[in-house]
């Protein structure tokens, strides 16, 4: 990939000297000049449709946005990224989820080797694992099919099928899932205190096998375990999705039920492998099929769609827009599904573990804003929280609202009322309310003359407030992984505009470096190679 400056090319000299202009328009102002706005800034395909009408720019600014990133070489990149090429340069790895929902025939090399054949390998083996754990054909080591499922790992080992399965509760099988992640001892035992041992099926995901908190929670899960079984049943309960065989082995784990992973798949983007696994058995493997047939599709869409009509791209440059000359900080997610309540969490790890960089791919210091702060929760619960600072508030918060044209279960009362505010809310962020507006409602409330001055500056909205609305036909596994990999890519194009390595983590090493140190100083107690602070409080916990 090419290593540009952003800041350095024409696109974005011009941009700067064109949001001079648009950094005053009103979005009001924009629709009542164009009232064929709507349909030049919105994509419809396949069952999205995704309106990106409602912000704060124009046809100039899309084309200037669209400039930038052809200059920054983004076709290019694209093109490496489907490849194989190692554009993960500080680790050497070729970045490549996307094979992992490729179809059967394609081919995708990593230097000398075709890696979908070992990919639909893996497939077959969680296919074929899923329906005997489903069916009862594989049970537990007293001869009882297994009722419960626990998936330890932590980082993207938990957070895309925590996120995957609680979004797919409605197409969820007989099995209950549990997640452990966090190496709090009151987790990980609040977690099994119900659970019978006869009949829980674990799953271990990591994939050195030396990760801490995994390693931790593991080995605590094992002892209980062993507490009413032999040592010898470990391998009917325990399977593993990891990469070091030795150790998963020596954990008491049959070779047969280790699922392995790949150098070329980042964490956070691992879901689509076999540490889907908790997904598959959660959901059927139908079910996981289609949801990978779903992140398949919006590859070839963001593959090779025009940048004019490719949404991944779109949602990606307004990003850029706001984040580099608005100097908005933080974007909000707002799903108008209780389904996808952990959609934004896991967001946060994709989004903010790629791109929070502040070295650019020359190895130099960035000179500009990279990445954003993701938040949110869903509509209809967060209108009654924090909606009162994206209307009223002094920050700008650009949001995408993530809706369903159809309920699953049915209730078109209850999904009336949930539609009707996903599109009031849009709406009234983009047109607000003027003084004008607020003395007449005022008036018509029979409010006097000296009311109506007390009061009206406290109800009168600015609007202007930049939204995105990606509107779905219907929650289903195919298009909860279209979202998904709408999301990845959008990673990725930002991090090629930015000019950052999106697939690395070091950020995430060094507090992990120092934990273990001061593990190893408890014993001792012996804490003087410590900043004064640091020295206090852990001379107060081990005191």
């Amino acid at each position: 990939m090419k290593n540009i400056n952003p800041t350095q090319t024409q696109a974005w000299k011009e941009l700067e000297e064109h949001f001079k202009e648009v950094g005053q328009f009103h979005m009001r102002d924009l629709f009542r000049e164009d009232p064929g706005r709507a349909d030049k800034f919105s994509i419809e395909w396949e069952d999205f449709y995704v309106d990106f009408s409602k912000n704060r720019f124009d046809q100039k600014a899309q084309s200037l946005l669209l400039k930038l990133a052809e200059e920054c070489g983004l076709e290019e990149a694209i093109d490496s990224y489907f490849k194989g090429d190692a554009i993960n340069r500080t680790e050497n790895r070729a970045v490549l989820h996307t094979a992992l929902r490729s179809l059967p025939d394609a081919e995708v090399m990593v230097g000398a080797e075709n890696v979908i054949p070992e990919v639909e390998s893996v497939k077959k083996k969680i296919k074929e694992f899923t329906d005997e754990v489903i069916s009862g054909a594989r049970k537990g080591h007293t001869g009882k099919a297994f009722t419960d499922v626990v998936n330890i790992g932590i980082g993207g080992s938990d957070l895309g099928p925590t996120m995957v399965t609680d979004c797919l509760t409605f197409y969820q099988n007989h099995l209950n899932l549990h997640f452990i992640s966090n190496v709090d001892g009151d987790h990980v035992h609040e977690k099994i205190k119900n659970l019978n041992p006869e009949t829980t099926l674990f799953v271990i995901v990591s994939k050195t096998f030396t990760t801490l908190e995994t390693l931790s929670n593991a080995t605590t899960v094992r002892n209980w375990f062993l507490r009413s079984a032999p040592e010898e049943v470990v391998a009917k309960h325990f399977v593993a999705v990891s990469t070091n065989l030795e150790k998963v082995q020596d954990f008491g784990i049959a070779p047969e039920n280790i699922f392995p992973m790949w150098d070329w798949v980042g964490g956070r983007f691992s879901l689509w492998s076999a540490v889907g696994l908790s997904v598959s058995l959660a959901i059927g493997y139908e079910n996981y099929a289609a949801l990978l047939e779903g992140g398949r599709k919006m590859d070839e869409h963001f593959r090779n769609s025009s940048f004019k009509k490719n949404i991944p791209v779109q949602l990606a440059m307004l990003s850029i827009w706001y984040n580099n000359f608005f100097d908005a900080e933080t974007e909000a997610v707002i799903p108008y599904s209780q389904y996808l309540e952990l959609f934004p969490t896991y967001l946060q790890q994709a989004i903010m573990e790629s791109n929070g960089k502040s070295t650019d791919r020359n190895g130099d210091p960035v000179n500009y804003q990279t990445g954003t702060i993701i938040w949110g929760e869903p509509g209809t619960n967060s209108q009654h929280a924090f909606f009162q600072l994206i209307h009223q508030g002094t920050k700008l918060i650009p949001a995408d609202f993530i809706g369903f044209k159809k309920s699953l279960f049915g209730d078109q009362s209850h999904q009336d009322k949930l539609m009707a505010n996903y599109f009031a809310q849009t709406e009234a962020l983009m047109n607000g309310k003027t003084e004008e507006q607020v003395v007449e409602e005022l008036k018509a409330k029979k409010f006097s003359s000296e009311e109506i001055d007390r009061i009206k500056n406290f109800k009168i909205f600015e609007g202007n407030k930049p939204t995105n609305t990606i509107f779905v036909e219907k929650l289903t596994p195919e298009s909860l992984g279209k979202l998904i990999a709408l999301y990845e890519h959008k990673i990725f194009v930002q991090g090629v505009i930015w000019n950052i390595f999106s697939y690395d983590q070091w950020g995430v090493e060094l507090g992990k470096q120092l934990a273990n140190k001061i593990i190893s100083e408890f014993e001792s107690k012996d804490f003087e190679n410590h900043d004064s602070s640091t020295k206090k409080l852990l001379s107060l916990y081990k005191n």
